[in-house]
């Protein structure tokens, strides 16, 4: 019987360092949906991982959860990823890179888990259904994550984009919108609300099977 082969070792960098300027400033981390802060859905999605990495205000430290800070702070993703890829052992075959705004991170992570990362592939991060690649959103390698962030003249102020540009990237479809991300406030109303009706009809559904 052939061996087993172990599962590569995988870490999880949250982002959470942002401005929010589209939120008016608020601490988007800490805004509440499905009655959480934003950034402890996110955690609960990645628990299983080693290390967890969040890059934002030292408020955000969990049990089991490690805070850094980008450089300079508000330094934009691609800084902030370079905080946190200078924690990681050289051991850490993969990496999750996950904002600390998606509602449904759990779905992502149960989506892209199994996806192939086939020798040539860098990274697998999901594609929205208006076609739009949510690099936020993904699994990398790495080592290739931090040759492309080594290969930048600098870090801040840097677009995830220009960052992914570099790498080889497979894109999956979404098409449960696990991707969805809340940016501004009619964002967060809108999942919220949609969240409520999802709750209710499915009480109403146990309520039947019970009464039924």
């Amino acid at each position: 019987m052939d061996a087993m082969i172990p599962a590569p070792r995988r870490a999880a960098i949250v982002l959470a360092g942002g401005r929010a300027t589209r939120l008016d400033g608020a601490d988007k981390a800490r805004v509440e949906v499905d009655g959480r802060m934003l950034v402890d859905g996110v955690l609960q999605a990645v628990e299983s991982c080693a290390p967890i990495i969040v890059v934002g205000p030292d408020h955000l430290v969990r049990p089991g959860v490690r805070v850094v800070r980008e450089d300079p702070p508000f330094g934009g993703p691609v800084a902030a990823l370079a905080a946190a890829i200078a924690e990681l052992a050289d051991d850490v075959a993969e990496t999750w890179v996950l904002a600390c705004d998606l509602p449904r991170a759990i779905g992502i992570i149960a989506l892209l888990s199994d996806v192939d990362l086939p020798d040539g592939v860098d990274a697998v991060v999901l594609r929205d259904a208006d076609g739009r690649a949510q690099p936020l959103a993904g699994r990398y390698r790495t080592a290739a994550l931090r040759r492309a962030i080594a290969a930048l003249p600098r870090a801040d102020g840097v677009a995830m984009r220009r960052l992914t540009a570099a790498l080889r990237v497979r894109e999956v479809d979404d098409p449960e919108g696990f991707s969805v991300d809340l940016d501004t406030w009619d964002d967060v109303l809108t999942y919220r609300a949609a969240s409520d009706r999802s709750r209710a009809g499915e009480e109403g559904r146990r309520h039947d099977r019970v009464t039924g």
